[in-house]
């Protein structure tokens, strides 16, 4: 039996199911209408493509250095919240992007992932463990870790 050591607490984990599931009601139902409607491709693109793409930038990356990905500062945070928030913004592509964000929220959740949910399945795939800004988490993680001492050892 393998022993985990889980990065984030039942708070952190809990954030990460609600709001991945909230995304992911978001994205079929034109953000909470009642009619449930979703493209044909926003499912290939936000659970295929997106992934994909990620995975393709860190194998060329991964060519160069096998360093660590630390983009935490205050360049990461806004290069991150920029690129969700193109991606949010055209129709084409908020589906598929609330579908990237919202599965990926979930494997962060059921893998105690604490990173930024853009690398979890990337770092799930590649078992690294890469870092970008996490706009909407990293407070929550920080504060749960603080007053809780979040990260428990899971087998």
């Amino acid at each position: 039996m393998t022993t985990q050591k889980r990065g984030i607490g039942l708070v952190g984990t809990l954030a990460r199911i609600v709001v991945g599931i909230a995304f992911i009601y978001l994205a079929l139902t034109e953000f909470g209408s009642p009619k449930w409607d979703l493209d044909w491709y926003a499912v290939p693109l936000g659970l295929i493509v997106f992934p994909a793409a990620l995975l393709l930038f860190q194998a060329v990356r991964l060519r160069f250095t096998n360093d660590r990905l630390n983009a935490t500062g205050v360049l990461g945070f806004c290069l991150n919240f920029a690129v969700g928030a193109v991606l949010i913004s055209f129709d084409y592509t908020r589906d598929a992007a609330l579908l990237f964000y919202g599965a990926s929220m979930l494997l962060a959740a059921a893998r105690g992932y604490a990173g930024c949910e853009v690398l979890a399945i990337t770092n799930w795939v590649l078992r690294r463990d890469d870092q970008v800004g996490c706009v909407l988490f990293s407070p929550l993680d920080e504060i749960e870790s603080k007053t809780t001492g979040s990260a428990v050892t899971q087998t």
